[in-house]
C-alpha cells in the first residue's frame, strides 16, 4: 500500500507540474480551479499531516488530488482550441503590394534565352525584393518594372522561333513592352508629391534601356547611356537616405547592377542587334531555284579552211610597202571643211553624257554648300521677339538693323548679293546658306556665325569675342583694333582669310589653314596634329 501511494503521489505531482507549465496563462482566468492550482503543495502537506496515522486516509487524499488534476487537464484542449486574435495590420503593411511573381526558368538550349533568364532570376529578383522591403510607391513601381521585363522576355523568346518581321509587324510585337515603359513613366508623373519621388525618377529615366531590341547596329552603348541617365536621381537617393536607411543604398546598387548586367548580356548575345532565328513566317520568301544548264554554244558556220595559207598575209605587207602611194585614196580637206576657219561647223551635236545614277533607296542626297538656286519666295525683313529674320533677300545692299536690344540675334538666311549693317550692340549674328553677302556690325556679345555659305565677308567696327565658320567656302574677315583677341573656330571650310588693320589704315592678310598634318606619338600614346601653312 505504501509503495502504491508513493508511486501515485509522484504521478500526481508530475501531472500538476505539467498543468502549471503548459496552462499557466490560460487557467489564470478560470476562478476556483486556478486557486486550487496556485497552491498544490500547501494542500498536500496539510492532508499528509492530517492523515499520517492512517494509510487509508492518505490514499483517499491522493485519489482526490488526482481527480482535481484530471479536471484541470481536461480543460486544456478547450482553451487551446479557442482561436487567437489576429493583430490588425499596420498602415505600412496595408499599402504594401503582394510579393512579386517571377516565372520559373524555362529549360532551353538557346543561350540568349538562358542569359536573359539569369538576369531575371539574379539582379532583377534582388531589385524586386529590396523594393518590396522599402514598400509604398517603390514597391508598386517595381511591379510595373517586373511586367516590362516579362514582356521583353516573351519578345526574345519569339525571336528564337521565327525570322525578322516587317517594320509594321515589329512595331506591333513591341507594343506590350512599350506600353509597360510608358506606364512606368506615367506612374512617376502621377506621384510627384511622393516622398520617394527620386526613386521613381531613377527608374523612369533609365527604363528606356529596354528599347535596345529596336536599336542597331550597336545596342550595347545605348543601354549604358540609359543607365547613366538615371544616375542623377540615384545619387540623390544615396545622398538623402545614406544616413537614414542603408536599404535604399542597396536598392540603388541593385538597379544599377541590373542594367549593367543587361548591357553585358546584349554585348555577348546581340552585339549588332537582336538576333532572329531566320525560321518561320517572318523568314521571307525562299530563294529562287537554281537555273538549268546553260544553252549549248552556237554552231560554227561551215567554212573551208583548206584554201587558207600563210601566204595570204603577203597582200597586207604589199599594201603597207606602197610608201607615199598609200594615201592616194584619202580625201583632201578643203578650206570650207576646216573648223578653225568656219566656226559654224563647231555647233554640232553635244557629246553624250550618261544620266546620273539614281540615289539608292532610302538614302538622302548629299547637301550642297552655299545657297544654291534661290527659291522663288518673297523677301522677309521682320522682328520676331528677340530675333531679327532676314530671308530671301536678293541684290539688296541697304539692309540695316537699328534700335536692337543687347539680347537680340540677327538671322540672315538664303540671301544673295546683299549687304547687312547692324548698328549698336547685340547678342549675335548668324548667316545661313548665303552667297556673296557681307555683314558689318559694331559690337557683339557672343559671336558671329557663318554656316553653309559661299563668298561672304564680315567687318567688325568694335568688339567680337568669337567667329565660327562651318561648311563655308570663301570667307573674308576684317577685324578692328579692339578685336585682335578674337577666337576663330572653323570646320569643313576653305578660302578663309583674316585681315588685321595696320597703323596706316591698311590691312595685313593672314590665311586660315585648311590642311593639317597628323603624326603618331612615340611611343604610341596618341596623335599630334599641326596645321600646314600656305607659304606660297
Amino acid at each position: 500500500m505504501e509503495s502504491v501511494g508513493r508511486n501515485m503521489r509522484h504521478l500526481i505531482e508530475m501531472f500538476e507540474a505539467r498543468g502549471d507549465l503548459a496552462n499557466d496563462e490560460e487557467i489564470a482566468d478560470i476562478g476556483d480551479s486556478n486557486q486550487e492550482s496556485d497552491s498544490p503543495v500547501s494542500g498536500t502537506e496539510a492532508e499528509v499531516l492530517a492523515a499520517a496515522a492512517s494509510p487509508v486516509a492518505e490514499f483517499e487524499a491522493l485519489i482526490e488530488r488526482l481527480e482535481r488534476v484530471t479536471s484541470r487537464l481536461e480543460r486544456l484542449p478547450l482553451l487551446a482550441s479557442e482561436p487567437c486574435p489576429t493583430p490588425a495590420p499596420t498602415p505600412a503593411s496595408a499599402h504594401t503590394p503582394p510579393p512579386f511573381d517571377l516565372p520559373e526558368p524555362v529549360a532551353t538550349d538557346n543561350m540568349s534565352v538562358n542569359g536573359y533568364q539569369d538576369i531575371m532570376q539574379g539582379p532583377l529578383r534582388t531589385y524586386l525584393q529590396l523594393s518590396q522591403q522599402i514598400g509604398g510607391d517603390v514597391a508598386s513601381h517595381a511591379n510595373l518594372v517586373n511586367n516590362a521585363f516579362q514582356a521583353q522576355f516573351r519578345y526574345i523568346q519569339l525571336a528564337t522561333s521565327r525570322g525578322k518581321p516587317s517594320q509594321a509587324e515589329e512595331t506591333q510585337l513591341l507594343a506590350p513592352t512599350s506600353e509597360q515603359i510608358n506606364a512606368i513613366q506615367q506612374f512617376r508623373e502621377k506621384n510627384r508629391a511622393s516622398p520617394l519621388f527620386n526613386h521613381l525618377s531613377a527608374i523612369s529615366e533609365s527604363i528606356p534601356a529596354l528599347g535596345w531590341v529596336a536599336v542597331s547596329p550597336t545596342p550595347g552603348p545605348y543601354v549604358k547611356e540609359m543607365n547613366d541617365a538615371g544616375q542623377f536621381y540615384t545619387n540623390r537617393v544615396l545622398k538623402e537616405w545614406k544616413e537614414k536607411d542603408k536599404k535604399h543604398a542597396e536598392w540603388c546598387r541593385a538597379w544599377v547592377q541590373l542594367l549593367a548586367d543587361l548591357q553585358a548580356y546584349v554585348k555577348q548575345h546581340h552585339t549588332t542587334g537582336l538576333v532572329w532565328s531566320g525560321k518561320g513566317a517572318g523568314a521571307g520568301a525562299p530563294p529562287p531555284p537554281p537555273g538549268g544548264m546553260p544553252p549549248p554554244p552556237p554552231v560554227l558556220p561551215d567554212v573551208d579552211f583548206s584554201n587558207m595559207t600563210v601566204d595570204d598575209r603577203s597582200a597586207l605587207f604589199a599594201e603597207i610597202n606602197q610608201g607615199e602611194g598609200i594615201t592616194s585614196s584619202l580625201r583632201k580637206v578643203t578650206s570650207d571643211m576646216q573648223t578653225h576657219k568656219n566656226p559654224q561647223l563647231r555647233q554640232g551635236p553635244a557629246p553624250f553624257k550618261p544620266a546620273p545614277a539614281p540615289p539608292a533607296r532610302g538614302s538622302k542626297p548629299l547637301p550642297q554648300p552655299g545657297a544654291g538656286v534661290l527659291p522663288d519666295k518673297p523677301p522677309v525683313f521682320m522682328r520676331d521677339g528677340k530675333k531679327w529674320l532676314i530671308e530671301y533677300q536678293k541684290g539688296n545692299s541697304n539692309l540695316v538693323v537699328e534700335n536692337a536690344d543687347m539680347n537680340n540675334v540677327v538671322y540672315m538666311f538664303r540671301c544673295r548679293d546683299s549687304a547687312l549693317t547692324v548698328k549698336g550692340k547685340i547678342n549675335g549674328v548668324v548667316l545661313d546658306s548665303c552667297t556673296k553677302c557681307a555683314v558689318v556690325f559694331d559690337n557683339l556679345v557672343s559671336s558671329v556665325e557663318f554656316v553653309n555659305c559661299q563668298s561672304v565677308q564680315m567687318q567688325v567696327l568694335g568688339k567680337v569675342p568669337t567667329i565660327s565658320i562651318d561648311k563655308t567656302d570663301g570667307c573674308q574677315i576684317y577685324l578692328s583694333k579692339d578685336s585682335l583677341d578674337v577666337e576663330i573656330v572653323s570646320s569643313k571650310s576653305s578660302e578663309m582669310n583674316v585681315l588685321v588693320p595696320k597703323a596706316n589704315g591698311d590691312y595685313t592678310e593672314y590665311p586660315v589653314p585648311e590642311q593639317f598634318k597628323t603624326l603618331l606619338n612615340k611611343p604610341p600614346t596618341g596623335l599630334t596634329t599641326t596645321p600646314v601653312e600656305n607659304k606660297g
